[in-house]
């Protein structure tokens, strides 16, 4: 089958750091194809190549697209042949409609005014196509993450999308969201709609994808034909690695001593909604030699838990009790950090001056 897409040769550096390396890439119509990586390999690095948002002249290399070489200038070129990319950080305004934010750019219009019953009864159409039963009036700040990823597609079709481009979709979903996002690629793939799907979750790239393509350190070091090959999770990790695993996750001793900070009851307002509670009573210690992870889904609380706990730099009405090395402290603003060692993680380089 001849390729939609067929990037060849493709190479990009920063301030003379070799991001991508002759790197082939090719899609064809209807199909899903994933592309994985570790971070930095160079995955969205690529699509900002693809889609515009580094121009023809910024790179080496050729995109043909539709049998033709194209230069794009900007994402705009990209868009007007349905190149369609939707950033992990989702470009949504959260107190517009979902009609709003889906047409914002390019509003159905008679006469110089925009159509508003058009608008409606298109995100209508538009909702459908995506699964949502949400009425195109609703504010994008009253849905949850799963359905706000939903918009974001129902944006791309709505500008004649042939090939999306997926970044980390699933990254905040929970299993329920994902699944259903998952299983909109696979309609839309009956469709004739190509996808790629950039994703570390390996399981979901196995379950929708067509072919897989593996980066590493910038180049293309392994395709896989899910049609014809086996998809195996432990060939891609070590194309990915460049390394054998014995274990995936390799045994590690700590020497763990007594509790270094300890947090009980700790709880928080919204800044700008005061009625809001986004922490509720969190407790938990960390002891000499332990990494503690904050583990969440998106707008689960963990920033705002860390920043309200670092000086109190986030939050309003914040309760709570902290003890440092046994002893009960209080952190009134952010220059108390350093005081009581509690700090933020940058570098002595970056980090203002009362951290020095």
């Amino acid at each position: 089958m001849t390729a939609m897409l067929d990037m060849r040769g493709v190479s990009k550096s920063f301030a003379g750091v070799q991001a991508l390396r002759d790197v082939n890439f090719t899609v064809e119509a209807g199909q899903i194809h994933a592309l994985v990586g570790e971070n930095g390999a160079g995955k969205s690095t690529l699509m900002k190549v693809l889609s515009g948002v580094y121009p023809h002249g910024s790179y080496e290399g050729t995109i043909v697209f539709d049998g033709e070489e194209r230069r794009f200038r900007d994402i705009n070129d990209s868009e007007a042949l349905g190149i369609i990319i939707i950033h992990q950080e989702l470009a949504l305004i959260p107190l517009m409609s979902i009609a709003e934010n889906i047409f914002l750019s390019h509003p159905p219009a008679r006469f110089g005014i925009i159509d508003r019953n058009v608008v409606y009864r298109r995100t209508q159409q538009l909702l459908a196509q995506v699964g949502l039963r949400e009425q195109p009036d609703t504010l994008i700040t009253d849905l949850g993450v799963g359905k706000q990823q939903l918009v974001e597609i129902a944006k791309a079709l709505s500008k004649r999308v042939r090939l999306l481009i997926l970044d980390e979709p699933t990254a905040s979903l929970n299993e329920t969201d994902s699944a259903a996002l998952l299983d909109r690629l696979v309609a839309f793939r009956q469709q004739g709609i190509a996808s790629i799907l950039i994703s570390h979750k390996l399981n979901e790239v196995a379950r929708v994808a067509d072919r897989i393509t593996v980066l590493r350190d910038g180049r293309t070091v392994d395709h896989i034909d899910c049609r014809t090959e086996p998809v195996q999770e432990d060939r891609i990790i070590r194309s990915m690695v460049d390394r054998d695993l014995a274990h995936r996750f390799p045994e590690r001793n700590a020497e763990i001593g007594e509790p270094v900070l300890a947090v009980e009851d700790w709880s928080v307002h919204h800044p700008l909604h005061p009625e809001r509670e986004v922490i509720k009573s969190v407790a938990f210690r960390v002891r000499r030699g332990e990494v503690v992870g904050i583990a969440g889904l998106m707008g689960a609380g963990r920033t705002e838990f860390a920043m309200s706990l670092f000086g109190r730099s986030w939050g309003y009405d914040i309760s709570g009790r902290i003890w440092l090395d046994g002893s009960e402290v209080v952190l009134e603003s952010g220059g108390d950090r350093c005081g009581a060692r509690l700090c933020d993680g940058r570098s002595q380089a970056t980090r203002p001056d009362p951290c020095r």
